[in-house]
């Protein structure tokens, strides 16, 4: 991946419906380039999918917590079981002191209490602890441009990643 797909990855996460045409001028192509390269990306799943980002409080859906899951086994076979759980956004297996953490997002601390139950109808949960968001500051997209302390460094060190 050269420093153009980095750019034009950039340009769709600001928004993803930009035309080609508006693409490649940013970066210096034409739209047919420009698309050409998106195209490459998607195949080498670079670019896993294009969505919407939405507002979660215009859906209602403003409790937002974070569940750290213990449990008595390993847990990295029960993607499934969490992936069931529709208001669990995220799902990650960590290492530390519990075994999975969650991202949860509810209407109600009500509906958050009713996912803590499902949590632990999952074969192997002992145990959940959650911790609920008051405000979110920011979230931030994987940047495909390296920042700028990890360009000097890869510069000084010779690494290409």
């Amino acid at each position: 991946m050269d420093e153009i797909d980095r750019r034009l990855l950039a340009l769709l996460q600001q928004d993803a419906t930009t035309a080609y045409a508006a693409l490649g001028k940013e970066v210096g192509l034409s739209a047919g380039a420009a698309h050409e390269r998106v195209r490459k990306l998607r195949e080498r799943g670079v670019i896993r999918r294009t969505t919407v980002e939405v507002d979660p409080a215009a859906l209602d859906q403003g409790v937002l917590a974070f569940v750290m899951v213990d449990s008595t086994s390993w847990m990295g076979d029960s993607a499934a079981a969490f992936a069931a759980i529709p208001e669990i956004q995220e799902a990650h297996v960590i290492a530390g002191s519990a075994s999975v953490l969650v991202k949860v997002r509810t209407s109600t601390t009500e509906q958050l209490q009713d996912v803590l139950r499902r949590l632990y109808a999952i074969e192997g949960v002992s145990g959940t602890q959650a911790t609920v968001s008051l405000e979110t500051f920011f979230e931030r997209p994987v940047s495909p441009v390296p920042p700028t302390g990890a360009v000097a460094e890869r510069r000084r060190t010779g690494s290409s990643h």
